[in-house]
């Protein structure tokens, strides 16, 4: 047998095997933990019903409350790029609340306002990372599309405007990292709630581009009401059909929108890991795996460590985009 056969097969057999620990721990996790959830557990997400986080919250409800023993709660508390529930989470007084949150209210939501009411390196016990997927560039139906889209945006200067769900999000600061890429770029920045709003503006023109999930995004461009660029980084099996925004001459250009589940930083660690394990456990059930893939998201599922990594490591690339472009928010 060859040495890149042999490599190969025991590369395989070590993700297998990791796979499989993963999973072992996750029981064990749920078997040999405390007493809890004594009382109904309240997810709180910082965006409208609809938004790609909601849906998160919503997938996993369910099973959660199947698997715990006690009603899962969803409450939308939509507003500052979701911001306030985040807040509220951290400045939860039980271990029964908790918050679904977005790559923005972990990584760069500090860096953006030092008088942020919280700090997500100190105020939040990291659960697990949900759900990833890349973003999808769109455009108004009447717009072209590839690399004749950006010639087109750069001769419409500020008179464009690119939508978002929030100031600080990792849909606003990608398209301030695509202007680096594409220099010429100039269109303005509009925040809305969420992103079913920022497919409204969309379709009736008050914008003309935004980074939006698969999810959201994919019917409007199927029924031909929006039209794709592109989406980020490479191409994607959530959206096979669709090109890269390598493909149009963006290179160097990796970027990617995710959930998390987070609870307040006084959240006994004996109750984190117990949920830790029931989610992973979640997330790796075929069905809910498929629903996630149906709505746009790819689903992960993470020891507390995992997303901690995470954060961190997205954490500077985004702040390097901040910087290099003197962006604030207050």
């Amino acid at each position: 047998m060859s040495l890149i056969r042999f490599t190969t097969r025991f590369a395989t057999f070590l993700i297998a095997a990791c796979a499989i620990s993963t999973v072992a721990k996750a029981e064990n996790g749920i078997q040999n933990a405390p007493v809890w959830p004594t009382k109904p557990i309240k997810l709180l997400v910082g965006f409208p019903g609809g938004s790609t986080p909601d849906m998160s919250a919503r997938t996993l409800a369910e099973p959660l409350s199947k698997l715990l023993g006690q009603p899962v709660v969803v409450e939308n508390r939509p507003g500052a790029s979701g911001n306030i529930a985040a807040d509220l989470v951290a400045k939860a007084a039980d271990d029964h609340t908790f918050g679904v949150v977005i790559n923005g209210n972990l990584t760069s939501a500090k860096m953006l306002n030092p008088k942020l009411a919280f700090d997500p390196s100190t105020d939040f016990s990291f659960i697990s990372l949900l759900t990833t997927a890349p973003l999808i560039l769109v455009t108004n139906a009447d717009k072209p599309a590839g690399a004749e889209f950006f010639a087109a945006a750069k001769a419409a200067g500020n008179t464009w405007n690119y939508g978002s769900v929030g100031a600080g999000t990792v849909a606003h600061l990608g398209i301030e990292w695509l202007k680096a890429r594409a220099p010429g770029l100039d269109a303005v920045h509009v925040p809305y709630a969420g992103n079913p709003q920022v497919v409204t503006a969309m379709i009736g023109g008050q914008v003309q581009m935004a980074l939006i999930p698969p999810g959201v995004a994919m019917p409007q461009v199927r029924a031909g009401k929006l039209k794709a660029v592109g989406v980020t980084g490479g191409r994607s099996p959530l959206v096979p059909e669709l090109p890269s925004l390598a493909d149009a001459g963006i290179t160097g250009y990796n970027l990617e929108v995710w959930t998390a589940l987070v609870g307040p930083a006084n959240l006994p660690k004996a109750v984190q890991d117990k949920l830790s394990a029931a989610v992973v456990r979640i997330l790796r059930e075929e069905e809910t795996r498929q629903r996630l893939f149906n709505q746009g998201w790819r689903a992960v599922g993470t020891s507390p460590e995992g997303l901690r990594i995470r954060v961190k490591d997205e954490g500077a690339q985004l702040g390097a985009i901040i910087r290099s472009r003197g962006i604030t928010v207050e």
